[in-house]
């Protein structure tokens, strides 16, 4: 975590030359070349010290939108806070800890995703509450098999 500095001058800006200088030329494209890897751990490689997973999000979400790929942001954010949450994959058994785990990844996926998703998001999470992946499965991205069929494309 930043100790503020991530939030100080023109950080869209920071975040774009950051991602240039490592040959990218979107934040979309930095974050495709390391699927399923947590916004936290992509923000620490773009400045450990000034720049926040929250940010990252948001750049990642005003792309989205402008290319009309935000169900897939939507899938890309859960597979990173899943990965997060449950680095194992999904446990075998689910007791209170990994029922924690679990809630805290669905959680923070529902509220970082746009108003719009909220609906498919309680069916997405209903979802997997009654009929959960196999133990150890990781989304290995936003087009995950799994996650195309609890979120298939609808944009036009």
């Amino acid at each position: 975590m930043t100790d503020g500095r991530a939030w100080q001058g023109n950080w869209k800006a920071r975040l774009y030359e950051r991602v240039r200088e490592r040959g990218y030329n979107s934040l979309t494209a930095f974050a495709d070349a390391r699927p399923a890897v947590p916004l936290v751990t992509l923000a620490e490689e773009l400045g450990k010290d000034d720049v926040a997973g929250v940010q990252l999000l948001s750049g990642l979400l005003a792309e989205a939108e402008q290319r009309k790929q935000v169900t897939r942001f939507v899938r890309d954010a859960l597979a990173r806070l899943l990965s997060q949450s449950l680095p194992n994959g999904w446990p075998a058994v689910v007791d209170d800890a990994t029922r924690f785990q679990i809630a805290k990844a669905l959680g923070s996926w529902s509220v970082y995703i746009p108003d719009a998703y909220q609906e498919r998001a309680d069916q997405v999470m209903a979802s997997l509450r009654a009929t959960p992946p196999p133990p150890g499965w990781r989304p290995l991205g936003p087009d995950d098999e799994l996650l195309l069929t609890l979120l298939p494309d609808n944009e036009a």
